[in-house]
């Protein structure tokens, strides 16, 4: 694959809000992952998150709704593209959000995940 074509699979950014053991699972199961612990940006404002994840052409999940469809609205107001925002509603069983997150990386590919806003 040249350096200008979109991966298949989608690469996972998961922001401080997220539970680390979420992104743990879906390693486990060989998802490309990366989490701001590890990127080593815990405390970054949501637009930085937000930007760390575009840098390494991963769509970013969250929990924070409110600023991340606002960042959404902004990068598509101003003709900057992202790879993606999944908002994960908080569940108590961190199973369930398990579960629906491989749901959606088992039939959304990278490049139909540009630019979306989802939610699980």
């Amino acid at each position: 694959m040249s350096g200008n074509e979109a991966p298949v699979f989608m690469s996972l950014y998961f922001d401080e809000d997220m539970e680390t053991e979420i992104s743990l699972r879906l390693a486990g199961r060989g998802w490309d992952v990366n989490w701001a612990r590890q990127a080593s940006a815990l405390h970054y404002p949501d637009r930085e998150q937000l930007a760390l994840a575009v840098s390494q052409r991963r769509a970013i999940v969250t929990h924070n709704r409110r600023d991340f469809e606002r960042l959404h609205a902004e990068y598509l107001s101003t003709g900057l593209a992202h790879y993606g925002i999944i908002i994960a509603k908080f569940r108590p069983n961190l199973g369930d959000v398990v579960n629906r997150l491989l749901a959606l990386l088992d039939n959304v590919t990278a490049d139909e995940m540009i630019n979306q806003l989802r939610y699980v």
